[in-house]
């Protein structure tokens, strides 16, 4: 268990990324792209039948933590979560251009438009996509912002989903919300084309997709929820969970459709930290769960099960 202090300084909300194969691979890519970034750790469990063995990978972006995962070709990303990055000079914003649209595809192409002088939204060789803005330097943006796009049956949602988010998180904030003009959208369910907010200290902004679409959100992103206790888990849980079918290791899908994983502080700990033994045991006891049961896990890795 971390002490107080470490439990104080942890990021409570963490942004996870699902890949077939290429977690490693792909974390090594963005950290070596961005300033402040590093490569943190990486464990392979090996999960019992049905599933297969999974490599968890930890790594930083700009000071804002992530955790990947390699455990087959299940989900695939699109565009209802990208990254936002603020960019202080067009050289900034062409060279993560270049070097993120290599092997990929372009989603808005590099140009100038009424929200940026020099804007950009690709996908990378991986599938996940990227939103590059040149920015003022006195908006004091993040540098990393998260974007829900609320597409297809979500599109129309994404003021309720803010406010929501707001109620749900103690810690939140919620700042400009802008909404499409008359004519502005193709699709007539668009009502919001900009929601700043913070959730725990987590900067994120959402829309709603100005075009009609079939793509909506799904499991390749989703979020982490470090909780302090039992009691946090069971409250999160009962906010977020809205699909029992969804419900599995920790994960659920609010209402939305956006996946949450509403998990232990120590977690990663128990993931990384403990012999291999044990990690197989705490592994193969959260296969067992919906919802997480702190006091199993503690048996768990202490080898009481």
């Amino acid at each position: 268990m971390k002490d107080g202090k470490e439990m104080n300084l942890m990021q409570k909300i963490i942004p996870h990324l699902w890949f077939d194969t290429e977690a490693r691979e792909a974390a090594m890519f963005y950290t070596e792209l961005f300033e402040n970034s590093k490569f943190v750790d990486a464990k392979v469990i090996k999960n019992p039948p049905p599933y297969g063995d999974a490599e968890i990978v930890v790594f930083e972006l700009c000071g804002l933590e992530f955790n990947a995962i390699s455990a087959g070709p299940y989900f695939k990303f699109n565009p209802t979560i990208s990254l936002m990055v603020a960019c202080f000079d067009a050289a900034e914003v062409d060279r993560l251009w270049k070097a993120l649209s290599e092997g990929g595809s372009e989603l808005m192409p590099l140009g100038e438009y009424p929200f940026s002088k020099r804007y950009a939204w690709v996908q990378d060789r991986y599938g996940l996509s990227w939103q590059l803005m040149l920015t003022e330097v006195e908006q004091k943006r993040p540098k990393i912002t998260t974007n829900l796009l609320f597409s297809d049956g979500a599109c129309g949602r994404a003021e309720e989903a803010v406010r929501y988010y707001a109620e749900v998180f103690e810690k939140s904030d919620i700042g400009l919300i802008s909404r499409y003009q008359s004519g502005e959208a193709q699709s007539a369910k668009a009502r919001v084309n900009y929601a700043a907010f913070t959730l725990e200290g987590s900067a994120l902004c959402a829309m709603d997709n100005a075009f009609d679409v079939d793509f909506t959100f799904n499991e390749a992103i989703s979020f982490i929820i470090n909780c302090k206790d039992q009691q946090e888990i069971d409250y999160f849980w009962e906010k977020l969970s809205a699909d029992p079918a969804a419900e599995s290791c920790g994960w659920c899908k609010d209402k939305f459709g956006v996946s949450w994983q509403v998990v232990p502080a120590n977690m990663e700990k128990m993931l990384f930290d403990e012999a291999d033994d044990q990690i197989q045991v705490v592994s193969e006891a959260v296969m067992m769960m919906k919802k997480i049961d702190i006091e199993v896990l503690r048996k768990a890795s202490s080898g009481q099960l």
